[in-house]
């Protein structure tokens, strides 16, 4: 058996790991972590999903009848586990500002409960989302088929749930949970997305959705779509300025097909539909339409409200009114 001199290796790593400490400020404590948890987080979000939906994503042998006891039972879990990952991301924020243990832990308490009181509302939202998307898919033969087995169906419970995490200022565990269902679905959403009622992600792969997109009611988009920014200004240090609206606004009934690109603080305005592949960086108004222009598939829009060469060398056209 080879024998390897590993002594100098860990010296070494354990020397990088301080400099990285010392630089980023923190703190020397023996044992205890100082981050959540992916692992954990992902038991907490499993064990809401079946809260959210006992009779589909519940345990196997669960009868209707027990429905109240297995969510009490869940849901009393699934927030004390969720409170030692708060108290944890609450050390990490306020590592700097000298706060109390019993201060860092009662206002975790404090945004558990408020979590928890937003579970129903979320229930809600979902209920929608998933009725969209069987009633958006004609392959779709039941909503239990649409909740069990849609990607953007996942990526919707996931990020009803982080965005609430979001708003709650937990960024971390808010981008933990939209990752876990990111490396699951290949649906990227910022939990900062501020998406509403009866949301359609159809396949979905690919899909892109940046932090301070807006999306109005009942707007469907297809696989490979991406909703980001267009440029990234700096400060007078040329650091990125964070937070600030980059991303499009996307209103009540608007339809995104497969490959389209938008990019920038646009709008796109209610009941509008764009094509396939089109790479939009303008406003769109309301009832209008962007295709390709060679695209033979969306040649019923009237051709010629006007006609602008895109970044990617290819031609739009955009009409406004009934096709």
């Amino acid at each position: 058996m080879a024998v390897f001199d590993i002594s100098p290796i860990v010296n070494s790593l354990n020397a990088i790991r301080q400099d990285w400490r010392t630089s980023q400020g923190r703190s020397r404590e023996p044992g205890g972590r100082e981050f959540p948890s992916p692992q954990a987080l992902t038991k907490i979000l499993d064990d809401l999903k079946g809260v959210l939906f006992p009779m589909r994503l519940g345990p196997l042998d669960l009868r209707q009848e027990s429905e109240d006891f297995y969510i009490g039972h869940t849901l009393d879990s699934a927030l004390h586990a969720l409170l030692r990952q708060v108290c944890l991301e609450l050390r990490y924020q306020t590592r700097h500002h000298g706060l109390t243990e019993p201060e860092i832990e009662a206002r975790a308490t404090t945004a558990v409960q408020a979590f928890a009181a937003a579970l129903p509302d979320i229930r809600r939202l979902l209920d929608t989302d998933v009725l969209a998307a069987y009633h958006g898919d004609p392959a779709a033969r039941s909503v239990d088929e649409v909740l069990l087995c849609y990607p953007g169906v996942l990526a919707m419970i996931h990020h009803r749930i982080a965005h609430q995490f979001y708003i709650q200022e937990f960024p971390l565990l808010a981008r933990m949970s939209a990752e876990l269902a990111h490396s699951q679905t290949g649906i990227d959403i910022h939990p900062g997305a501020r998406i509403g009622p009866s949301f359609f992600i159809d396949h979905g792969t690919g899909v892109v959705i940046g932090e301070t997109t807006i999306i109005g009611e009942r707007v469907r988009i297809y696989q490979a779509v991406t909703l980001g920014a267009k440029r990234f200004p700096t400060d007078a240090n040329g650091k990125l300025e964070k937070g600030l609206p980059r991303h499009p606004i996307v209103e009540d009934d608007v339809v995104i097909y497969a490959g389209a690109t938008i990019l920038g603080r646009v709008t796109l305005g209610k009941g509008c539909t764009v094509g396939g592949n089109v790479w939009l960086i303008d406003d769109v108004p309301p009832g209008g339409h962007v295709t390709q222009a060679d695209s033979q598939g969306m040649q019923s829009c009237d051709p010629a409200v006007h006609s602008n060469p895109s970044p990617l060398n290819m031609t739009i056209r955009m009409s406004t009114g009934d096709t």
